[in-house]
């Protein structure tokens, strides 16, 4: 029983992740390339602070910059944008990590223009 509740945690920590990443989706006006590789990168330190809230670690918001600097063009951020649907499609998750998910950039002083959902239209992230 232990081992199925780690799993749903572990899931659920997954999904925060990759609600966190949409959060630094936001419009820039030069070249970069964004791969699933950096996002999960960058956003691991944020896993404990979407499962459980706290504290912000200074590490997390350090990746959550990293991602919102680099997100420069609209394909770079489609491309965060449809890679983190895809890891969420099919994983539980919770308002309450949601809406710490949410919170980040407003915590890790990125502003961005539009609604964090797991529903976000990818197609219109510009």
């Amino acid at each position: 029983m232990a081992a199925a509740a780690t799993s749903v945690n572990v899931l659920k920590l997954q999904v925060c992740l990759v609600l966190v990443s949409m959060l630094v989706i936001a419009p820039k006006c030069t070249k970069a390339a964004m791969t699933c590789g950096q996002v999960v990168n960058s956003l691991t330190p944020c896993i404990t602070y979407v499962a459980n809230g706290g504290a912000v670690p200074p590490e997390c918001c350090n990746g959550v910059r990293t991602i919102y600097n680099a997100a420069r063009t609209t394909d770079d951020r489609q491309t965060v944008c449809k890679c983190m649907k895809q890891a969420i499609n099919g994983v539980p998750y919770t308002g309450f990590n949601l809406g710490l998910a949410a919170g980040l950039p407003g915590k890790c002083g990125v502003n961005i223009p539009y609604q964090i959902s797991p529903s976000i239209d990818c197609d219109r992230v510009k």
